[in-house]
């Protein structure tokens, strides 16, 4: 999975990009990146608060998938 902490890594923000460029019907995420398209879109013209902020959101569904491979 992707490792990246939006809240404690200073510098410039690291694209979240796998090479795994597949969108995941069920959940509209890319299931290497876990971004939505509208974020991948986005991505290239974002600020780095917004880059941060979708990064945020990454960690928030890594989150929801840890407790189906934690059993």
């Amino acid at each position: 999975m992707l490792d990246f902490d939006p809240a404690g890594t200073a510098g410039p923000v690291p694209s979240p990009c796998t090479n795994v460029c597949q969108m995941d019907p069920a959940t509209g995420w890319c299931r290497g990146c876990l971004r939505t398209i509208e974020e991948i879109a986005q991505w290239g013209g974002a600020s780095e608060a917004a880059r941060r902020a979708v990064w945020v959101s990454i960690v928030q569904r890594q989150n929801l998938f840890k407790p189906l491979t934690d059993r």
